[in-house]
């Protein structure tokens, strides 16, 4: 069993070329017992974004703080706090910072999908 606070943690910056003012904390992977799986939570700072990719694994996503889009495909969503999203594998997404102050979300993948 885990139990802990989000803000405890310390967020690694995502360091891919194709993203911005973008970093994410772990809170539950099979590190903690949670085999196949990994909840983590994506921070993107004001005009942060996520890379625009896709990939062979969907993704749960819920908005937990700030305002920001989602593209899926060729649809471009705007997704606040309390916003959800299924993001189907082999799909192009990229989420974005819509606002002046952070933007955080929820993002499950299977263990595959956590680099």
């Amino acid at each position: 069993m885990i139990v802990g606070n989000f803000n405890e943690l310390i967020a690694k910056p995502i360091t891919s070329p194709e993203a911005k003012n973008a970093a994410m904390k772990v809170l539950v992977s099979p590190n903690e017992g949670w085999e196949g799986h990994v909840m983590r939570v994506v921070e993107l700072e004001p005009e942060g974004y996520s890379p625009k990719h896709s990939h062979d694994w969907p993704h749960i996503n819920y908005i937990i703080e700030g305002k920001g889009t989602l593209l899926i495909g060729d649809t471009l969503n705007e997704i606040q706090a309390g916003s959800y999203a299924y993001v189907p594998a082999n799909t192009l997404h990229q989420f974005s910072n819509a606002g002046d102050t952070p933007f955080k979300f929820i993002c499950i993948v299977p263990e595959k999908g956590h680099y």
